[in-house]
């Protein structure tokens, strides 16, 4: 027997890590949006335990100040949530300069500042979910601040989006790449991966394609998904 005529050996394949389902999905989106929810909340109860305290009298602008200000950062996580991961049964397409309201009260409780140029008319249910999601996250890609540039342009039928993170130490977990590539978790923190993981999964409904790049002056995501 010649050595061509010698069996080889199959490479061992490597093994297939199943996606999560959408039981678990959902379960891990509850578990974020109650993460975002829960300071803002607090807060505002730290606030009234504060009014009804009779010994913190002189602690009473201070309680209301806390207040007024959680509330009204409460206020937006839910305006800005219910169309981000809500269904927004009310609306099938929405008006950008409605998107750029949500997305500057998100902001207005973050370091980075927002950039938005949006020129389409109306976005598509699919295209208001990625601009804000992907919004979103390059604003949590910037700690220390910077500038989140949000572009959006129609093209050949599709939209075209590109949302760049600016800033001194810009930053993207290794659990956010893993999501927005359709990647199970792994090691890392389930509220960051699931929000990447929830873009991949409806932008691959509808379509679409997600990218994400990391370099040393920053963040880069760029989408592409149909107009109809």
């Amino acid at each position: 027997m010649t050595d061509d005529a010698l069996p080889t050996e199959a490479a061992p394949e490597s093994p297939v890590v199943p996606r999560p389902r959408t039981a678990e999905v959902a379960a891990y989106l509850a578990a974020r949006m109650c993460h975002d929810f829960i300071s803002p909340a607090s807060a505002i109860v730290s606030g009234l335990d504060l009014l009804d305290d009779p010994s913190a009298e002189d602690m009473r602008e201070d309680a209301m100040n806390l207040i007024s200000g959680s509330a009204r950062k409460l206020a937006d996580l839910l305006a800005f949530t219910r169309v981000a991961f809500g269904a927004s049964a009310s609306s099938e397409t929405f008006d950008p300069r409605e998107l750029n309201k949500l997305a500057a009260g998100l902001f207005g409780h973050m370091r980075a500042e927002l950039d938005w140029k949006v020129d389409a008319p109306t976005l598509n249910k699919p295209a208001a979910r990625t601009i804000l999601n992907l919004a979103q996250l390059a604003g949590g890609a910037l700690p220390t601040g910077g500038t989140a540039s949000v572009r959006a342009v129609e093209e050949a039928g599709h939209l075209a989006i590109a949302i760049e993170a600016r800033g001194p130490r810009a930053r993207l977990r290794p659990e956010v790449i893993a999501g927005l590539e359709g990647r199970p978790m792994g090691e890392g923190l389930h509220g960051h991966w699931v929000q990447a993981y929830y873009i991949a999964l409806f932008l691959e409904d509808a379509g679409g394609k997600i990218f994400s790049k990391v370099d040393e002056e920053g963040v880069v995501f760029a989408a592409t998904l149909p107009l109809s």
